[in-house]
């Protein structure tokens, strides 16, 4: 029977309704697929690049050249700037602000990666320091900053124009909307009941089970109670930390073991989907670190967005996320 659920932190409704599926992989999947032709991001590309900004390297190497591990470059494609000048317009009920920012991309490695099962849990985690890097780099050196978005498209159908694994990496003068109204969700749970929603969360669905996809001493993968699209998977870090970007090495570590393990799970159940990943993280100009709780979203693309959803901003899940924890432990098919 289908049934409203209320997400906790951002006050959304979902309706799961579970007679729309007969089983919780009866859906036509959008496979992430091979292209074939050229790969600028395949070692030996790099003067298809821009130049680098950063790179993990064997030693002796130069920039540019073969022998890196991960490389992060300049979007060729920006969606923002670094030398757009920081101004602002408003015209009556309009308002703008230049689109000053930055935007790299994050080149995993160096072979032609289709999946992250074709990495391991070290390559994984050296990637995500590179983000960190990154991240704090954004942060320090320019104040018009607010928010640094990380994400992965990957696979056609999320976004991705080219199939080597990569992230991006945008940050800009804008904090986005669910990042503040999580953030206010924190907030409004912590004045009521003294503690993080997210930590109450991890806590609870630890004790409970039937949602736990993955976990670790540091971390838990979840299908969130009111999951908005099928398999959607959170990865909540089980000690309270708003900022990705202070996280140390062995933290890292962890994190990348846990991402190998549901990602590689959601390519075994699903036949390599095309999903989207997405880092929430504190804006860099908070300063209480009880507002947040950063955490990572992994989406699939398996259902689409239609009239219903547009028009009331209510999704229609037809996988309940028990059914799809169970799925990816390895429970149930």
């Amino acid at each position: 029977m289908s049934e409203f659920r209320l997400d906790i932190v951002s006050d959304r409704w979902v309706i799961v309704a579970p007679e729309r599926a007969a089983r919780p992989t009866d859906f036509p999947v959008e496979k992430r697929r091979a292209r074939d032709g050229f790969c600028p991001f395949c070692e030996g590309n790099e003067d298809k690049t821009p130049p680098e900004l950063f790179a993990f390297r064997e030693p002796g190497t130069e920039p540019d050249m073969p022998g890196w591990r991960v490389r992060v470059v300049p979007n060729r494609f920006p969606a923002v700037r670094p030398d757009v000048p920081a101004a602002s317009r408003e015209e009556g009920l309009f308002r703008s602000i230049a689109g000053a920012g930055i935007h790299e991309v994050i080149i995993e490695t160096p072979r032609h990666a289709l999946s992250t099962n074709e990495m391991d849990a070290a390559g994984l985690a050296e990637a995500l320091l590179a983000c960190r890097l990154r991240m704090a780099a954004a942060a320090a050196n320019d104040r018009r900053l607010a928010y640094a978005a990380l994400f992965k498209n990957a696979g056609a159908a999320a976004g991705a124009s080219l199939g080597h694994m990569h992230s991006q990496l945008i940050a800009s003068p804008v904090v986005p909307h669910a990042v503040l109204t999580e953030i206010e969700g924190v907030r409004r749970y912590r004045a009521e009941e003294d503690m993080c929603v997210f930590c109450k969360t991890a806590e609870e669905e630890g004790r409970i089970g039937d949602r736990v996809v993955a976990e670790s001493n540091l971390f838990l993968a979840v299908a969130p109670y009111a999951s908005r699209f099928p398999f959607e998977t959170w990865i909540l870090p089980r000690r309270h930390a708003a900022r990705f970007e202070e996280e140390d090495d062995e933290t890292l570590g962890d994190l990348a073991q846990v991402m190998y393990t549901v990602l590689g799970r959601l390519d075994t159940v699903l036949g390599l989907p095309a999903y989207n990943t997405v880092l929430h993280t504190a804006p860099f100009a908070m300063r209480d670190p009880d507002d947040y709780h950063w955490h990572i979203e992994i989406i699939p693309r398996m259902t689409g967005v239609a009239g219903y959803e547009w028009g009331t901003g209510v999704h229609i899940n037809p996988v309940p996320p028990e059914s799809a924890a169970e799925a990816l432990r390895g429970e149930k098919s």
